[in-house]
């Protein structure tokens, strides 16, 4: 198969579109303040202008997924960056918090439709095993950007514009990424199956109450989510088995790579999940950073995770998909471990720490995709790449609630006898108080180090899955996974 002639052009729109989502979404934490104080909202709307995001992009992946397999994934790409962007363009005239919210509500919509296709589109346009490794170390490469960008630049834009910047930034790039998908994107479709709308019922309600409930595990086991939950996503695992056109190809977990690739990578995110959660509030409030010097504060991660990428696509051509996985996980176990170490008289421990954790993401989670992206027959490419999405997403909302009730029970147990419960729960109030400002740094160090061991010991434990579960290298010829006389490119592992 000859490898698309524009196929790089039409990787830079694919990195746009994904940037956008990142941006946004980190863009939108150092906002909170003032959107806060222009559309007089509370703690419970912060929470969900924040959190009605994930809770509807998360719930629908797998039916978006399924539906740009069947409809077209370039086609879905183009609704769900239009809905993106009139969604954001609405978010700026937004003058209550329930306004915003439903915005929100519509971009995760929109979002949901974007994630599946664009990692689909990129394994139909790069057929080539070397090619795409670098397509994808690029990819994540920008995805590290708007991550680290998104406070920055955010912070930039909220201070001279005010808050509907953030918002406002959307619309120009979705334009962009729509322009490039439309002029440049070849169209792919899977085979035509019957649609499967109990499934896509059953797994929007189970998703949308397994992240509710995972985001809710701070303040206590929310049970009515949960046992949703657990019925919802019970009954849509029976059905997908058993159905004759499953929406979802369960049975790709029978395969080891995407086994092995997509549960490592989710406890990979259950400690990236917490990292900036906890990094962040420990920049601003042991440190006194501000939002954007919070922001700066991550160049280290962001540059070195942008130059192992393309070590560790080159890497595992050489060693093979497991080798390399595994060698970036156990070396990102070794950046939380000196996370765990820093002090707040020591900035040079934080930069080496966050350094060599994105070394280890650099080299890791390019080829853990590769592996289990192999896995994942071509006409299933939109559907299996929503499936890994959805569990990687469930690991990052698992990982920001693991980690930040670990670090708030630290903290609170680290306090002083004396200190206010307000003071306990939050160390935003210990701090303003100057007689409890120098012990709530000191908890709040010391839980962060208690966080960060967690999530080294997680990343331990997707290296030991990664080792054991994904195959060795394969030798050429080696028969290839698949439906019964479908082509598919050798993915070398």
């Amino acid at each position: 198969m000859q490898p698309h002639p524009r196929r790089w052009l039409i990787l830079i729109a694919l990195c746009l579109s994904t940037m956008v989502l990142v941006i946004d979404n980190m863009a939108l934490t150092v906002a909170v303040p003032a959107l806060s104080a222009d559309l007089g909202a509370n703690a419970q709307d912060i929470q969900w202008i924040l959190e009605s995001y994930m809770l509807v992009f998360a719930g629908l992946l797998l039916t978006a997924g399924s539906l740009s397999d069947r409809y077209g994934r370039r086609k879905a790409m183009v609704v769900g960056l239009t809905l993106f962007g009139v969604a954001s363009l609405a978010g700026t005239f937004a003058t209550t918090p329930g306004e915003l919210i439903a915005a929100r509500v519509a971009m995760g919509v929109g979002g949901s439709l974007i994630m599946p296709a664009n990692l689909s589109i990129m394994i139909n346009v790069f057929t080539d095993e070397a090619e795409r490794r670098k397509a994808m170390a690029a990819g994540a490469a920008f995805g590290v950007l708007g991550l680290v960008g998104g406070p920055v630049l955010g912070g930039a834009l909220v201070a001279s514009l005010g808050w509907e910047a953030v918002f406002w930034i959307n619309v120009p790039v979705a334009a962009l990424a729509i322009t490039a998908a439309v002029t440049l994107m070849p169209e792919s479709k899977g085979p035509v199956t019957k649609p499967d709308p109990l499934g896509a019922i059953l797994s929007v309600i189970g998703m949308s109450a397994l992240v509710w409930t995972i985001n809710e595990l701070a303040h206590g086991v929310a049970w009515v989510p949960l046992i949703i939950a657990v019925v919802a996503l019970g009954g849509f695992v029976f059905w997908e088995l058993r159905t004759e056109h499953p929406m979802v190809p369960l049975k790709l977990f029978g395969d080891r790579d995407f086994a092995g690739g997509s549960l490592s990578m989710t406890l990979v995110q259950v400690g990236n999940g917490g990292l900036l959660l906890v990094l962040t509030q420990y920049m601003q409030f042991v440190l006194g950073y501000t939002a954007t010097q919070a922001g700066l504060a991550f160049i280290p991660m962001f540059a070195a995770s942008m130059i192992f990428n393309g070590v560790g696509a080159a890497l595992g051509n050489r060693l093979g998909n497991r080798t390399t996985a595994v060698l970036g996980m156990v070396v990102m176990a070794g950046g939380f471990g000196l996370l765990s170490l820093s002090t707040a008289d020591s900035f040079a421990i934080l930069a080496v720490a966050q350094a060599v954790l994105g070394a280890g993401s650099g080299l890791a989670m390019p080829s853990a995709v590769i592996a289990l992206m192999g896995a994942i027959p071509a006409q299933q490419a939109g559907v299996g790449s929503a499936l890994n999405n959805t569990i990687q997403q469930a690991g990052a909302a698992l990982g920001v609630a693991i980690l930040g009730t670990l670090a708030t029970g630290s903290y609170a147990a680290a306090m002083p006898a004396g200190a206010s419960e307000e003071a306990r729960r939050s160390v935003a109030v210990a701090v303003a108080d100057p007689s409890l400002s120098a012990a709530a740094r000191e908890a709040y160090g010391a839980a962060m180090s208690s966080a960060f061991l967690g999530a080294a010991a997680g990343v331990i434990a997707a290296a030991v899955l990664a080792l054991l579960l994904l195959r060795g290298r394969r030798k050429a010829g080696a028969p290839t996974t698949g439906a019964p006389g479908e082509s598919k490119t050798l993915v070398a592992v």
